[in-house]
């Protein structure tokens, strides 16, 4: 017997006591510990010869749509977590986010056996769920990461809580807003993504008995300048609006780009989401009162550490929340920039 399977057996006692208790928190008991038959997590024959044989590792972290802006930073703490662990890491996905070419791309991976994690950010919840309980079930560790899919089969959940920071961003408005009353225009890249919903809920949340009257989520796509003129056409339907308000990075730019070269800048107030250098420079120039980081460069290390921290020394999988840092013109010099 390895070193590496008596620490695992070693630990199955242990861990025992902590799912019972903590399975709420994703915590999951490292793969070869669990009795065959019992409906439990079964570690793919082929997985566990490449880890007893040191072998290279390969994790696979499947983002909903790699060509977004926020990717580039989850891609930065992926590679810094692949080094730093000797593991073998990529990023795929599908460019613009249709999740049956991301569905398709797994179940091709998955039917390769050829990789040893997977992190999914899940395009449409619904439409991930079975590929990602295929994945269960053949045996490969799974987790989400960004976007958090809870009744999936997944085994860990690394990123931000997503109706808390909702919830945080309607906080912050209400502050921004000192007392006004009026219409709140909400943006979103994509309004029925499922981490949209929850962003939106936790908003809805946060602004009850406010007094305030939301309009939207209004989906603007990923397009930037369709982006643009979807904000420019809702915009002027909303004229009296009092905020423009973002659940995400790359609808919060082009609404700030509307603001700016509409001349109403100072007049509309507008908050969102994440610290891309377009969002630096318009936070800089008073187009936009605040945004909020959930720390994507951690969350694509932190992805890349659970499995690599499973994989190779049973270490129990748990949920890691990257948090919600509010960033504001005090503050933002000393943020790292996400992109």
């Amino acid at each position: 017997m390895t070193l590496s399977l008596r620490r695992r057996v070693a630990a199955a006692a242990t861990l025992s006591l902590a799912l019972l208790t903590g399975a709420a928190c994703g915590a999951v008991t490292p793969a070869n510990t669990t009795a065959a038959g019992d409906g439990g997590f079964q570690l793919a024959g082929y997985i566990k010869e490449a880890v007893e044989k040191g072998g290279p590792l390969k994790i696979r972290l499947s983002y909903h749509d790699p060509s977004l802006a926020f990717a580039v930073p989850i891609r930065q703490g992926m590679e810094r977590g692949a080094k730093e662990l000797g593991v073998e890491a990529q990023m795929i996905g599908p460019t613009g986010g249709s999740a049956a070419d991301q569905v398709a791309e797994l179940q091709t991976l998955i039917n390769q056996k050829q990789i040893h994690g997977l992190a999914v950010s899940s395009a449409s919840n619904d439409a991930l769920k079975p590929v990602i309980a295929q994945a269960y079930d053949a045996g490969i560790p799974i987790i989400s990461f960004n976007t958090n899919n809870p009744e999936s089969k997944q085994m860990g959940f690394v990123g931000q809580d997503l109706v808390a920071s909702g919830t945080s961003l309607a906080k912050e408005l209400l502050g921004v807003l000192g007392g006004k009353k009026g219409k709140v225009v909400v943006v979103s890249v994509d309004s029925g993504a499922g981490w949209s919903n929850d962003r939106f809920s936790g908003f809805q949340a946060g602004l009850k008995d406010s007094g305030l009257e939301i309009v939207g989520p209004v989906n603007t796509g990923n397009e930037p300048s369709a982006a643009y003129n979807t904000i420019e056409s809702t915009m002027a339907a909303q004229r009296d609006a009092i905020a423009l308000v973002s659940l995400d990075c790359c609808s919060f730019t082009a609404g700030a780009k509307w603001l700016q070269q509409s001349g109403n800048a100072g007049k509309i107030h507008a908050v969102g989401f994440d610290v891309q250098p377009q969002t630096v420079e318009y936070l800089k120039s008073d187009v936009i009162d605040l945004t909020i980081s959930q720390g994507p460069a951690e969350q694509g290390y932190q992805a890349v550490k659970l499995l690599a921290d499973y994989l190779k020394n049973g270490t129990t999988i748990k949920d890691v929340d990257t948090g919600a840092l509010v960033v504001t013109r005090d503050n933002v010099a000393s943020v790292p920039v996400e992109g």
